[in-house]
């Protein structure tokens, strides 16, 4: 453990004018912006802006610090002043601030230089912390998070990648940072196809088939059905009628239909069991079947929907406007009316009907505070219309849809097999551990086959998250298995090598490290590795913001590279005294917020590989 020369170390840096102070319990801009804050008072008085907070930011280059503020930039418009003289005089006012020294640049950007002793004490107090430096939110919400879902009776696919891992991202995330989370695998286990498939398990499908692989058995069901009905129209309504009696609660259709749902689960959790994610529940489209027709009288009497061409639809309210409106397209050169149908003229309901009566059950059995839809970017009018008539019917929440862009493979076209078939997700998962497996045997081959198997399945699982995490989620990306799996560059193997190069160190050493005395920095690359560890405080909670888990999966690129450039300058192993021990805790703090993060990932960091 840590001894009590760290915090007294940290305390001597609290003292300085205006505040000047360190603490785990704020990230560096927050102490920087309170500073910041102090000093403009003091030089602008009443003249400062009410509510006024000044941004503090990560300067993109070094060699303008390490924060920055154009908060002098931004006031001297509003109270009529010379930028660069307003940063002169709030940079005087802060002269004797312990954390950093300050210089101007430009019309009046404020840059921070934060001192290696402030970085050292940070570092060294990180280690006294099983977050890391990461606070607790003061404002903790109730999540609820929908992703994933699949449809009953029919295999996930490469296209289920990119909502189930940041669905499953933004849950872990949530949840580290002290919120409430739900998650909920809203999967399409009602609909149309379902006629289909019963009346193709009552004729055509083989038991022996459903046995061997139940998903597959019922997907090419559905096929051969849907074929057959495009050859036989009379087929058609035979169909429909199975659908209406599973509808109207007929024992046998419903117990095929349980069937269906069971063995999909089944299949489903296997694939899920292997990426190790979980859902609290899993509340399909069936779930608010009997809310639906409640909903849409509700709608209509309450006058928001109503009757056009036999269908029951919502129209524009006029509240936005046109180009604002999800309820409008503009069409040679005019605005035209582009309604939601919630019942058709039919009497079906539609997913815009489902998706309401779920923000209905959401909002008021899990109390939710917010609500966020993993969920493709094609969608995203028809949520901006759900979220819109929710705005209509007088609901107030947190409605989010967060969109992702498509996987292409490397002709950057909809990634599928030669055959032009939908890569299914299994296999994806099966090829990565496979591809893994061979790398794991030509770097250690000396590993037993046990911890080979094991050490390649975390390698390749981890490979398909980090590669689909490091991205922005609203780009489409191309999915290479040979970057995928790469020792280098932006990769979830490099990450992983490093966190085991890390850990190795440690395996030189007689005895186990215990770390006896504060974190001391004199080199550049110990400086650098410094800033980098301090700065995980920051950049996870800045995650969650817009949901963008690309700023972690490249913060941890960026620390595994600071730590070997600190690792060929600074000899670990062959310092001695004081420097080797700290430079030991430099180790000890790179490897807990390697595996740490990895972990919010979802990916598991091995010891050997």
């Amino acid at each position: 453990m840590w001894n009590e020369n760290i915090v007294e170390h940290s305390q001597v840096l609290t003292k300085g004018n205006l505040g000047c102070k360190i603490g785990v319990d704020m990230t560096i801009p927050q102490q920087l912006s309170e500073q910041l804050l102090s000093a403009l008072k003091n030089v602008l008085g009443e003249a400062l802006p009410a509510g006024f907070v000044p941004a503090v930011t990560a300067s993109q280059d070094l060699r303008f610090g390490d924060y920055q503020s154009n908060a002098a930039m931004v006031l001297a418009k509003q109270v009529k002043t010379n930028p660069r003289a307003l940063a002169t005089q709030v940079t005087q006012a802060m002269n004797a601030c312990e954390i950093a020294t300050l210089e101007i640049a430009g019309p009046g950007f404020i840059n921070f230089r934060i001192r290696p002793e402030y970085y050292a004490a940070r570092a060294s107090s990180m280690l006294q912390d099983e977050r890391l430096g990461v606070a607790r939110t003061e404002a903790p919400k109730s999540l609820v998070i929908d992703f994933s879902a699949p449809n009953v009776a029919k295999p996930m696919h490469v296209g289920h990648i990119r909502s189930t891992i940041i669905g499953d991202t933004l849950a872990r995330l949530a949840r580290f940072l002290g919120h409430h989370v739900v998650t909920d695998n809203h999967i399409g286990d009602w609909g149309t196809q379902f006629g289909m498939i019963l009346w193709g398990w009552k004729n055509i499908l083989r038991q022996q088939d459903l046995e061997n692989d139940p998903i597959e058995a019922l997907l090419d069901v559905y096929k051969k059905v849907n074929s057959m009905c495009k050859e036989d129209e009379a087929l058609l309504p035979v169909c429909k009628a199975e659908l209406v009696k599973l509808q109207s609660g007929d024992e046998e259709n419903l117990a095929i239909w349980k069937r269906c749902i069971d063995v999909t689960k089944t299949g489903l959790e296997k694939i899920y069991n292997q990426l190790d994610i979980s859902f609290d529940y899993w509340l399909g489209e069936s779930a608010y079947n009997d809310a639906l027709a409640p909903l849409v009288e509700d709608l209509l009497a309450k006058g928001i929907a109503k009757e056009s061409e036999g269908a029951v639809c919502v129209f524009s309210d006029g509240f936005h406007k046109p180009q604002e409106d999800p309820f409008l397209v503009q069409k040679n050169g005019e605005w035209v009316p582009v309604p939601a149908i919630i019942r058709k003229a039919d009497g079906g309901f539609l997913y815009a009907t489902t998706d309401l009566a779920t923000l209905d059950y959401r909002t008021a059995h899990f109390n939710a505070d917010s609500i966020w839809y993993v969920v493709g970017a094609p969608q995203e009018k028809h949520f901006k219309q759900i979220f819109d008539i929710e705005r209509m019917r007088g609901v107030t929440g947190d409605f989010r849809h967060v969109a992702f862009g498509s996987i292409l493979g490397k002709d950057r076209r909809p990634f599928k097999t030669r055959s032009g078939d939908t890569v299914s997700l299994q296999d994806v998962i099966d090829e990565a551990v496979a591809r893994a497996t061979k790398v794991i045997e030509e770097k250690s081959p000396d590993l037993p086959a046990e911890e080979k198997a094991r050490v390649a399945r975390i390698v390749g699982v981890g490979a398909i998250k980090f590669a689909e995490l490091s991205q922005n989620r609203m780009s489409d990306y191309i999915f290479d298995w040979d970057k995928m799996l790469s020792l280098s560059g932006d990769t979830a193997p490099y990450l992983q090598n490093s966190y085991v190069r890390v850990r190795s160190i440690f395996r030189k050493i007689d005895g186990q490290f215990i770390a006896t005395q504060s974190i001391t920095l004199s080199d550049d690359a110990e400086i650098h590795l410094a800033r980098l560890l301090v700065r995980y405080g920051e950049v996870v909670p800045s995650t969650l913001d817009d949901c963008r888990p690309n700023l972690l999966a490249a913060y941890l690129y960026d620390l595994a590279r600071a730590f070997h450039s600190f690792y060929e300058a600074c000899p670990v192993l062959k310092s001695e005294g004081a420097v080797r021990e700290s430079r030991l805790a430099l180790c000890e703090l790179t490897a807990r917020v390697l595996k740490q993060g990895m972990g919010l990932f979802g990916i598991e960091m091995p010891e050997r590989m």
